[in-house]
């Protein structure tokens, strides 16, 4: 512990974004990035306790008092190998993770916690900035080769592992360019697409090969994965979305909310020209169906086009701003969250109960809804449907002949292995929808079964 006073010394500095007028009208990171100095400051407020709750919190375990030790004393190096040792991509998680340790933090009881996910997202970018981070592959390979389908977080984490054990990788991604919801689900003024390129570039350099643009069982006939790989795992995610079944569900201009997200990231990335583009928010009133990120990330997106107006519902009532009774430290809150999103320009109402759609020659220009127990209209020319998702889809499973749990997610034993061997499951597809943070912990995890499937020497999850 650097200094046993730094959290009574050096309070919480909040996170820095850049301001409302501007950050509102480009797709660039919102966040302002700190120094290395106001990392060393923030890291001496880590008591280094003895029973550290924030690791008891994280998915991945994350050794977060020794690498904010580490960061304190300027030894960036050790940081980024003991934050490395859990995390496969701390650049993601220190920009996308709710920061579940935080909650966990034991200044949580009386005083402002550690700002734990800048400081991980500190040490990460001193590094690629200081050439700390540079391609490793195995010295040795053990000539098993490795078939993952979906390059999100889960299918990234989990060919990194099962590379860095020796084995050769394969990584099939149906769309052009390798990153799953992290490339198409999430908007860049989240995480920037350029982050994620440096990463799987990383990847590529250390011997893992992606195969994008590839729809396993459709492009790539699925009897070929047994024939051609030793094992396979399946990290497609939960990309069912749940649907609202009312009247004028089929009017033009209700759409699902990843629908959107996903043409919205495709033509920021230069993938469809803006010409070709289907759901545009720009001069509409749009209103956002949901209360959660994938609801915020909409409400962005949508001001950032140009909409008249964005106003967000959600069913569920109003949370409260503090921990709630039943909810007592170091448990993980259900406070009320606003975003970034939500700051530059959005009304938001709870307790509303979509009944049904209204419209005109075919398009939608309203909501009936209940709120309070009365009737209200709402005008909307756009409508997004961002109320999460069911699980993942089943072409591929079928056509594999696996097994479904009691949610139709993936069935696995206590290995991730699926109901036919040699074939895994990880992340939103085993688990159903999750975080960034767990999917991660699903790959690691999954990659040391299937390590120890191929060998019986498992790499440490």
């Amino acid at each position: 512990m650097g200094d046993v006073k730094g959290f009574i010394k050096v309070k919480r500095q909040k996170t820095q974004y850049r301001v409302i007028c501007e950050r509102s009208s480009d797709y660039k990171d919102v966040a302002l990035p700190r120094n290395d100095q106001q990392s060393k400051e923030q890291a001496s407020r880590c008591m280094d306790c003895g029973t550290p709750f924030c690791h008891w919190a994280c998915p991945i375990g994350n050794y977060i008092p020794e690498w904010n030790d580490a960061v304190f004393h300027g030894h960036f190096k050790e940081a980024i190998d003991l934050l490395h040792a859990s995390n496969n991509f701390p650049e993601i998680t220190g920009r996308v993770c709710p920061a579940l340790c935080e909650f966990s933090c034991v200044l949580a009881i009386n005083d402002d916690t550690v700002t734990i996910r800048e400081n991980e997202l500190s040490i990460i970018e001193h590094a690629f900035k200081n050439g700390l981070i540079r391609p490793r592959p195995p010295k040795k390979r053990t000539g098993k080769i490795v078939a993952v389908v979906g390059s999100g977080p889960a299918g990234l984490a989990c060919a990194d592992q099962l590379n860095k054990a020796g084995h050769n990788v394969v990584v099939f991604e149906r769309d052009q360019t390798p990153g799953g919801i992290l490339r198409y689900g999430i908007p860049d003024f989240k995480l920037e697409k350029n982050i994620l390129d440096r990463r799987i570039k990383l990847l590529e350099a250390e011997g893992i090969k992606f195969k994008a643009g590839i729809n396993v069982g459709v492009d790539y006939p699925v009897s070929k994965l047994s024939k051609e790989f030793n094992a396979v795992c399946l990290a497609g995610g939960s990309r069912v979305p749940r649907d609202m079944k009312v009247e004028g569900r089929g009017l033009k201009g209700v759409c699902f909310a990843m629908d959107y997200l996903k043409e919205s990231n495709k033509i920021i990335g230069g993938e469809i020209a803006p010409r070709f583009q289907l759901i545009n928010a720009k001069s509409k009133k749009v209103v956002v169906i949901g209360g959660g990120d994938t609801g915020s990330d909409c409400v962005g997106t949508a001001i950032r086009q140009g909409a008249s107006c964005v106003v967000q519902i959600e069913v569920l009532p109003k949370p409260s701003e503090e921990r709630p009774v039943n909810q007592p430290w170091p448990k993980y809150p259900s406070i009320l969250k606003t975003s970034t999103s939500h700051e530059e320009g959005c009304k938001r109402m709870w307790s509303v109960t979509t009944k049904r759609f209204i419209g005109e020659d075919g398009n939608v220009t309203g909501i009936i809804c209940e709120h309070e127990g009365k009737e209200i209209k709402l005008d909307a020319d756009l409508v997004l449907l961002a109320m999460g998702f069911l699980h993942p889809e089943h072409k591929l499973p079928d056509q594999l002949k696996l097994e479904y749990d009691q949610k139709s997610n993936i069935k696995t034993d206590d290995h991730y292995m699926t109901s036919r061997k040699g074939i895994f499951s990880a992340g939103d597809m085993r688990r159903g929808q999750s975080l960034v943070v767990w999917a991660i912990y699903e790959g690691r995890t999954a990659a040391h079964y299937i390590d120890k499937y191929l060998r019986g020497k498992g790499v440490k999850a």
